[in-house]
C-alpha cells in the first residue's frame, strides 16, 4: 500500500498523525510493522508484556524479518508463567528481549514505602515499576509499538494506528488496534504462536501476579487487573491528558 510520506518532528500536527493513521485502518497489521521499521529505523522499539496480543505481534515481526528491538517492563512480580513464555519466545524466534526494570528492589520498596504497596497504593507501585523504567526505555527514541487494541476497554476505544504519545513525547503506534479478540487467537492458531497458558484458565489480561486474579464469565476483559479498585490501567496508556497527572506523583490514587 501507499502512505502519505511523512517527516515526523516535534512540530508534526495531530492531523497529518491522523491522516497517516486513517491510512493505515484497512491495512494488516504486518504493513504497518514494516512502514514504522522502515520510517524510523534503529529509533523505534516494540513493547511487549507478553500478552496474547503481544505474542502476535512478536511473531509477525519475526515473520517479516523486521530484526527491531522489543522490550519488555519486568516488574520483579510477574508470574512464573510469564517468564518462562519469554524464554520459550526468545527460542521460537531468535529474538533477544531488552529487560528494563526500576533499580528498585522489592525490599527497599518495602522499607520506603510499606510492605505489599501495590495493595495500598497501586498507581505508585505501577509508577515505581512500570512507568518510571518505561520513561527510561523511551527517552531517545523517535516511536514505540504496542500491541493494545480498541476493543479492550473503554479507556483505549478511541486509540489510532499512529499517534502522538504526549505523555512520553514521541510517536506510538498500535499496529493491532482494529483487531477483534477473535482475530488475535486465530492467528495465534494459524501460527502456532506461543502462549501463556493462563490465558487457558480465566486470565485473559495478565499483569502483576499480586494484582490479576481470574475473569468469570460475562465479566469485562480486564475485571481480574486490581481487582475491587477503580484502577483499569498501570499508566503506560493513559486514557487522555487528564489521566496524565495521576501517574506522576507519589499520592496518586486514581
Amino acid at each position: 500500500m501507499s502512505v502519505s510520506v511523512l517527516s515526523f518532528t516535534h512540530d508534526t500536527t495531530a492531523e497529518e498523525l491522523k491522516r497517516v493513521s486513517d491510512e493505515f485502518e484497512n491495512a494488516p497489521p504486518e504493513a504497518i510493522l514494516r512502514w514504522a521499521g522502515e520510517e524510523f529505523g534503529p529509533d523505534i522499539a516494540v513493547a511487549t508484556g507478553f500478552g496474547a496480543e503481544g505474542c502476535v505481534l512478536i511473531a509477525m515481526l519475526s515473520g517479516i524479518g523486521a530484526g527491531a528491538r522489543i522490550f519488555y517492563l519486568d516488574t520483579d512480580l510477574l508470574f512464573p508463567e510469564t517468564y518462562a513464555l519469554r524464554d520459550r519466545l526468545e527460542a521460537r524466534y531468535g529474538v533477544r528481549f531488552e529487560r528494563r526494570a526500576t533499580r528498585v528492589s522489592l525490599s527497599d520498596q518495602a522499607v520506603e514505602y510499606g510492605e505489599r504497596l501495590w495493595e495500598r497504593q497501586p498507581d505508585l507501585c505501577c509508577r515505581l515499576r512500570k512507568v518510571e523504567p518505561l520513561k527510561e526505555m523511551l527517552t531517545g527514541l523517535q516511536a514505540w509499538v504496542t500491541a493494545i487494541r480498541r476493543e479492550q476497554s473503554p479507556a483505549r476505544a478511541n486509540i489510532d494506528l499512529v499517534e502522538r504519545d504526549d505523555r512520553f513525547g514521541l510517536i506510538k503506534i498500535n499496529p493491532l488496534a482494529t483487531w477483534s479478540t477473535s482475530d488475535v487467537w486465530d492467528y495465534i492458531a494459524k501460527h502456532d504462536v506461543p502462549y501463556n497458558p493462563l490465558h487457558d484458565h480465566g486470565y485473559p489480561s495478565i499483569g502483576c501476579a499480586p494484582c490479576t486474579t481470574p475473569v468469570q464469565i460475562g465479566e469485562d476483559s480486564r475485571a481480574g487487573r486490581w481487582r475491587g479498585t477503580s484502577k483499569t490501567e498501570c499508566g503506560l496508556h493513559p486514557a487522555g491528558k487528564e489521566k496524565l497527572k495521576d501517574v506522576e506523583g507519589p499520592g496518586s490514587t486514581a
